[in-house]
């Protein structure tokens, strides 16, 4: 039997998969706090739930119905959850960040910035490609160049990140460097 709490709450008569879904469509951080606190606060089971729990239809995590509604206060809790999936992808293979942009789209457009600047700042991809090979920048309104140049310098942050082949060679450099001083010293 899985540790991963999937199982009916008594109380409520939903399993926890249910009203996780529920509290990301409501925005309903009360709830959402009660299953981490029955949960007895353990970030594994929390963020176990959180990654295996999908809609049926399309495949959307708690994260993606969260961002596709703008629920920054259930979003919020999330991204502080440790081992949750910031770029899962749906049936479309969107990840939460193309349907934040969206959402932008919708009517919301300084909302939907501050959610995708702190997806971003939680590590949210901004390459990830859809089924429709598109970037949630590819997605952004005309009339939103601001959400643009920020989803465009997020590419461009990442870009410029070393590789970690690049990280490895640096490291090695590194610690030859130090055998050197070391043994340049002894001979002081």
């Amino acid at each position: 039997m899985s540790d991963t709490p999937t199982t009916t709450n008594s109380t409520e008569g939903a399993s926890y998969s249910e009203q996780i879904l529920e509290s990301a469509r409501r925005n309903n951080t009360e709830l959402l706090l009660t299953i981490k606190v029955e949960l007895n606060n353990d970030p594994i089971k929390l963020s176990e739930l959180i990654n295996s729990t999908r809609e049926v239809i399309t495949n959307n995590t708690p994260l993606h119905i969260a961002c596709q509604l703008g629920n920054w206060e259930f979003i919020d809790i999330v991204l502080d959850i440790e081992g949750v999936e910031i770029d899962p992808q749906n049936r479309e293979e969107e990840t939460p960040l193309h349907l934040a942009v969206k959402y932008t789209n919708n009517g919301e457009p300084e909302h939907g910035y501050f959610i995708i600047d702190n997806l971003l700042d939680a590590g949210s991809d901004p390459r990830i490609k859809d089924k429709f090979n598109l970037k949630p920048k590819d997605y952004v309104d005309k009339d939103h160049q601001k959400l643009l140049e920020l989803l465009e310098s997020a590419e461009y942050a990442i870009s410029m990140e070393p590789t970690e082949a690049e990280q490895l060679a640096e490291f090695e450099n590194q610690g030859a460097g130090e055998e050197d001083e070391g043994s340049a010293s002894e001979s002081d």
